[in-house]
């Protein structure tokens, strides 16, 4: 008899290693009171209204960047312990087509104590990306080792 293996997932999100025409990654500059500045790659949760994970990934582009992206591929999982389980985050390459700063939404918008969540594009193909501390650790290592190929998943003429 095989004994079967269940995960309990406390949370699944959708988060975009997004590059722009010029070759860039579309980062959010994460900035709390009293802790040093990180970035984190856009994107969040997913809700049980989304289709997919991918319809999250673009419903959270919209609201966190006012983004709009195209040729979505997963690339990336990471997971790591939560309360409720593992948290399971799914890294897609996209490239954006269009931003609309203006049209960001959502609950860290209008809360000021949650920090701030300021847009940042950091060089691809440069040191720029190695000096920051992109969250997770693991994001940062991944695209290190794979700058060249995630720019031709993304269809970005640099």
């Amino acid at each position: 008899m095989t004994e079967q293996l269940t995960v309990a997932v406390g949370r699944r999100a959708a988060r975009a290693i997004l590059i722009d025409d010029l070759g860039r990654l579309v980062l959010i500059k994460r900035t709390k009171p009293g802790q040093t500045p990180y970035w984190t790659a856009p994107g969040g949760g997913v809700e049980d209204t989304d289709t997919s994970v991918e319809a999250a990934l673009y419903r959270e582009l919209m609201e966190e960047l006012g983004a709009e992206a195209v040729d979505a591929v997963q690339v990336f999982l990471f997971s790591s312990p939560s309360d409720a389980g593992v948290a399971v985050q799914h890294f897609f390459v996209a490239r954006l087509t269009s931003l609309d700063e203006s049209a960001r939404n959502g609950p860290e918008f209008n809360d000021p104590s949650r920090g701030g969540y300021d847009l940042d594009r950091v060089e691809l193909l440069g040191d720029e990306l190695a000096s920051i501390d992109l969250k997770p650790t693991a994001l940062k290592v991944f695209i290190l080792a794979n700058r060249e190929a995630l720019l031709v998943e993304a269809g970005a003429a640099v």
